[in-house]
């Protein structure tokens, strides 16, 4: 599980590098589902809240970027 406030830390180009990297630990996982080599299913939804986590934070750091900051990031 990754900490928003751990990705918070990173620049765009490291949280769209760390969610390329989760989509594709997440289609291994459903792959592995598929052929009925996972035995932790939990897993899936983990890297998947992981996956909206990040591009969360992307998105409001690229709202920052282009609004110059106006707003405020959730807490």
């Amino acid at each position: 599980m990754t900490k928003a406030a751990d990705l918070r830390q990173k620049d765009v180009a490291g949280l769209e590098e760390e969610v390329k990297s989760l989509q594709r630990a997440h289609f291994g996982l459903r792959m592995q589902k598929a052929t009925q080599q996972l035995s932790n299913t939990g897993s899936i939804r983990v890297t998947r809240r992981d996956i909206a986590r990040a591009k969360t934070i992307l998105a409001q750091k690229q709202a920052a970027a282009t609004d110059g900051g106006s707003k405020k990031p959730a807490k």
